[in-house]
């Protein structure tokens, strides 16, 4: 779903070599056994997933994509971590009696990292277009996850336990409890404005869409800015602006809101960078 495997940076907090690898290993393979566990906590408890075979097709074209395009691009074979996360994203997320979609839209989400660039960086959260992507262009035949997890607790409350302990771990807590906390003053605020009960408005947070949404889509490394308070401001404006759509009855407002978000809010970080850098160098 995204490119969790940013917490290198734990691992070379610590001075012992063999720690070091350990913690290594752990920050790039602890990202896909959660969705995993998301994945068959979801299916084994609800029969979630269309299917194994699509699940599996997708995973699979992500993972060849990435292989092809890091070779042609990059010139050296990728760590597959981040194409299983979005392969097994787009089967999860993804609705549809079709196989392509699955395929295409794993497809794109690997290609928009190497296609979809700027100044080095890609702009999208890969999983993210992707299923933007497919949901916005094939909508006839293309749904999102949505009423197939059911009101059961206990997977819920081991998801979110495994998913607050992971990215508190991996140092992005701050993001997923600022999405959190907006998204349920939001949900009172919509249901004031629309006369809906509260918890219609916040029941959408308890389902798998939205788990895979606040632990790895908006918290993606490669795609979010890089200082903490921005990191916070961005996350509250994604729930801002999925709130405006779902006055307007925007379906995937959560898919859309960060598609509109993330980019805009790095642009104007490497644009402010940039300014400051010239700054610096006309003072000098």
């Amino acid at each position: 779903m995204n490119e969790q495997i940013a917490a290198p940076n734990i691992a070379l907090e610590n001075p012992r070599g063999g720690n070091r690898l350990l913690a290594l290993l752990d920050s790039r393979y602890t990202p896909p056994v959660f969705i995993t566990l998301i994945l068959l906590a979801g299916h084994l408890s609800f029969g979630m997933l269309e299917s194994y075979q699509k699940t599996l097709l997708a995973i699979a074209a992500s993972i060849a994509t990435e292989l092809v395009l890091s070779r042609f691009f990059m010139g050296k074979w990728p760590h597959l971590a981040s194409a299983y996360i979005t392969g097994i994203s787009v089967g999860i997320l993804v609705r549809s009696p079709a196989y392509w979609p699955f395929a295409l839209g794993a497809m794109i989400s690997i290609t928009s990292k190497y296609v979809l660039r700027y100044k080095g960086r890609h702009l999208w959260n890969p999983s993210n277009l992707g299923i933007s992507a497919l949901l916005f262009l094939a909508g006839d035949i293309v749904a999102s996850l949505s009423i197939q997890w059911g009101n059961f607790l206990l997977p819920l409350l081991v998801i979110w336990a495994l998913g607050a302990v992971i990215i508190w771990r991996l140092r992005r807590f701050h993001i997923t409890g600022t999405y959190v906390v907006f998204f349920l003053l939001f949900a009172v605020l919509r249901s004031w404005i629309t006369g809906s009960p509260v918890l219609s408005e916040i029941s959408p947070i308890t389902g798998p869409e939205y788990q895979l949404f606040i632990f790895f889509m908006i918290t993606d490394p490669k795609t979010t800015v890089k200082s903490r308070r921005g990191q916070c401001a961005v996350a509250f404006a994604v729930a801002l602006v999925e709130m405006v759509m779902r006055l307007d009855r925007v379906i995937y407002a959560p898919f859309y809101a960060l598609f509109f978000v993330g980019p805009i809010a790095l642009l104007v970080e490497m644009w402010w960078q940039s300014r400051r850098v010239q700054v610096a160098a006309a003072t000098a």
